[in-house]
């Protein structure tokens, strides 16, 4: 993916189980949990593109957040400052190659950033599935 792209859409939710049998059955949504990635589920939608993740619903995350790859996250936090928005969450890492961070712009839109390799080290067909 390039700096710009939607990499995918974290949707919260309160019961994990009751949320991966409803978005099962509402879209066909294949969900599954990676190894390194228990407890945050990620689905893949038929297209084969779009896709996202079930995060734990908690009281700063209560609307679905989209997540925009970026080339730095660093850099995308500073123009976010620069153009008027703010930082919710500061970059941490996922893993030895990714990083997250979440952006707020002016209108108080949560925007996710994402650094890093979508790899999940499963197969070449599960790696599809696993961006996050």
């Amino acid at each position: 993916m390039a700096h710009g792209d939607i990499t995918h859409i974290d949707i919260p939710v309160s019961d994990m189980e009751r949320a991966k049998a409803f978005y099962s059955r509402l879209f066909g949504w294949e969900i599954l949990e990676y190894p390194g990635f228990e407890g945050y589920p990620m689905w893949r939608a038929p297209n084969g593109v779009s896709g996202g993740g079930l995060a734990p619903r908690d009281e700063r995350f209560t609307q679905p957040r989209s997540t925009v790859e970026v080339d730095s996250i660093d850099d995308t936090i500073a123009a976010t400052i620069a153009a008027g928005g703010q930082v919710a969450a500061e970059k941490t890492q996922i893993d030895a190659t990714s990083w997250w961070a979440v952006v707020v712009d002016p209108d108080g839109n949560e925007i996710g950033l994402y650094e890093g390799s979508t790899d999940t080290g499963g197969t070449d067909s599960d790696a599809s599935a696993g961006q996050i």
